[in-house]
């Protein structure tokens, strides 16, 4: 296959989304969870999320735009400050994958989708109790992006993880607890470790 920008554009539309949507290869599959104002709970599947910085930690992830009716995760987060981000694993990623479904507002796909909610100390916002890394976020900017989507970046306010999935340099082991990726918009992969290579410094450089 070999396409210019006019055959890209050309292509059957459904066609042309898997493609696009794929091309990045493997993406994080992560559940975010927010409450509402009002303490309505709400939990979607995103493969967006991306490291920004480590001092401050910071992460972010993309917000498709927000119609005139928007869907719940983004108004929640605008409201209450903070949201949580939910490592998915092979075992409920068909739960996972279902909260990308369009309820009405208010409806919890904690509850639809069979996911168990949990809270964590004083923190406001939801957790997925069965996911291995659960993330606590709170907002710190919105940008907006040129095609209508937002870049909703976030601090990382605390981390939750079994002790036996990071090692002592401080790296997660993604296959100890059967952590996806994801792959287009419904695609599921298993994520294997292959190798660990050190920092790379020149003179270091190994011959190839």
């Amino acid at each position: 296959m070999l396409l210019n920008k006019n055959e890209i554009e050309k292509l059957e539309q459904k066609y042309k989304l898997n493609l696009i949507n794929s091309i990045s290869g493997v993406k994080p599959a992560n559940l975010i969870g927010s409450r509402s104002k009002n303490g309505e709970d709400n939990v979607a599947i995103f493969s967006s999320v991306v490291h920004l910085g480590s001092s401050p930690a910071l992460l972010a992830f993309v917000m498709r735009p927000q119609t005139d009716i928007p869907r719940d995760t983004y108004p929640n987060i605008l409201e209450t400050g903070t949201y949580t981000i939910n490592h998915v694993s092979e075992a409920f990623i068909k739960q996972a994958h279902y909260t990308s479904a369009k309820l009405e507002r208010g409806e919890s796909e904690f509850e639809r989708m069979k996911l168990e909610k949990e809270f964590i100390g004083e923190f406001p916002a939801p957790f997925v109790k069965s996911s291995a890394v659960k993330l606590g976020m709170r907002h710190q900017e919105s940008i907006p992006l040129p095609n209508g989507c937002i870049l909703v970046i976030g601090s990382v306010e605390m981390i939750s993880c079994p002790d036996q999935v990071v090692n002592e340099l401080g790296q997660l082991d993604l296959e100890s607890y059967a952590g996806v990726g994801i792959s287009g918009l419904n695609t599921y992969y298993r994520l294997t470790k292959l190798d660990t290579f050190p920092y790379v410094r020149e003179d270091q450089i190994p011959e190839f």
